[in-house]
């Protein structure tokens, strides 16, 4: 959907994932076995991954300042079960937090999550605002008011609707 630049670090991993839904089209990449060895998923483990892909997906529209699009489980109810550690790097003794199992997608998008809080990232990984859209997308813009994942595409479509409204 978008031209826009892949989000940094572990939060590309929860981008990937929340954009694995097209909601204009209906296409899910997960139904794919492609889309799912992109993410490191089974087939059992797709029903647990669209949970938190939706989960992300309403705290990503907060994070925009938009409504939830659905009722979902709260994000913060699906990573208690993620447990993180603390990993110290031998050589040069630096520290970051890990999946306590790499496998598990809700743990490593509980350690994404932690890596973005730490780095002051979170809040940059927002949801687009068009209804059609809601694609994530990491907001670049310097004050960080970013609305749409495309000015191109849906910002366009929206300011268009607002000019035809009047």
């Amino acid at each position: 959907m978008s031209e826009r630049s892949a989000a940094p670090a572990g939060l590309a991993l929860v981008e990937s994932l929340v954009n694995t839904l097209d909601v204009e089209s209906g296409a899910d990449a997960l139904e794919t076995a492609d889309g799912r060895a992109r993410l490191g998923l089974t087939e059992e483990e797709v029903p647990g991954a669209r949970e938190l892909r939706e989960s992300l997906r309403a705290v990503l529209l907060a994070h925009a300042g938009h409504p939830p699009h659905a009722t979902v489980t709260p994000l913060g109810d699906l990573l208690a079960a993620a447990p993180l550690h603390v990993t110290i790097d031998a050589g040069d003794g630096s520290a970051a937090l890990a999946p306590a199992d790499a496998r598990p997608l809700h743990y490593r998008v509980a350690a994404a999550v932690a890596e973005a809080l730490v780095a002051g990232t979170w809040l940059r990984l927002k949801a687009c605002e068009a209804e059609t859209c809601h694609w994530a997308y990491y907001d670049r813009s310097p004050a960080g008011r970013g609305r749409w994942c495309s000015m191109q595409v849906c910002g366009a479509r929206a300011k268009m609707r607002r000019y035809r409204a009047k």
